[in-house]
């Protein structure tokens, strides 16, 4: 698949800047989406889609729920938020999921589209990893949502493993969000062990767990 019909996916009649936010979403929780209200907030986004990938190249034997479920929880999610969106890009596409080629297909489709990717602050410490992360560093602008007392000055760039524009570009990017400890990890094994997640998650998707019985069995 070369492009992507992103257009058909948003809700935005005429969306001009959009922020891509991947992951897993195994389950969605209230993390993601704070982190994607702070850029939609910050950088004046029109809309934030999400992206559940296929297959994340650093997790290939995680044991993924299938995608059917995790785009439904997604869907249960924002229901009721037009500022959200999600594709089915990775998924439809199968196999491991890399940014670059996502982010590339998006803009060839979509080219009258300013897009903005989304990460959480600790993940920029694990850009050097990703495949042509020159080439995607070069290509996109990134939103780097950091907790709070979040240090970017200082940082070595040989640290990152990056050039110094390289991290300059990062630190354009960088904006300081909410303090929140929640990962999808913590989740399943709070649902596995019988304890509550209802203030990690969003209600719906609560629902949706507990209606398949999701992440009991581990």
């Amino acid at each position: 698949m070369d492009t992507w019909n992103i257009r058909a996916e948003l809700n935005s009649i005429e969306p001009r800047r959009v922020g891509l936010l991947g992951g897993t979403f195994d389950p969605i929780h209230l993390g993601h989406l704070q982190m994607a209200q702070d850029a939609l907030d910050r950088r004046e986004l029109d809309e934030v889609c999400l992206i559940p990938c296929a297959t994340p190249p650093h997790k290939r034997d995680s044991g993924l729920s299938s995608a059917e479920d995790r785009l439904a929880m997604i869907d249960a999610a924002i229901a009721d938020d037009p500022r959200f969106s999600r594709s089915v890009i990775e998924l439809e596409r199968g196999g491991v999921s890399y940014t670059i080629d996502t982010v590339g297909a998006l803009q060839r489709g979509a080219p009258e589209i300013e897009f903005f990717f989304i990460i959480g602050g600790d993940t920029l410490f694990e850009l050097y990893s990703w495949k042509e992360i020159d080439k995607l560093i070069d290509s996109v602008a990134f939103i780097a949502v950091a907790r709070p007392g979040f240090a970017f000055d200082g940082i070595d760039p040989d640290e990152m493993r990056l050039s110094v524009d390289q991290v300059e570009h990062l630190k354009r990017g960088l904006l300081v969000g909410h303090e929140t400890d929640i990962s999808s990890t913590d989740v399943r094994a709070r649902v596995a062990e019988g304890l509550g997640v209802r203030y990690l998650v969003p209600d719906p998707v609560l629902e949706y767990i507990a209606e398949r019985g999701l992440y009991r069995a581990m």
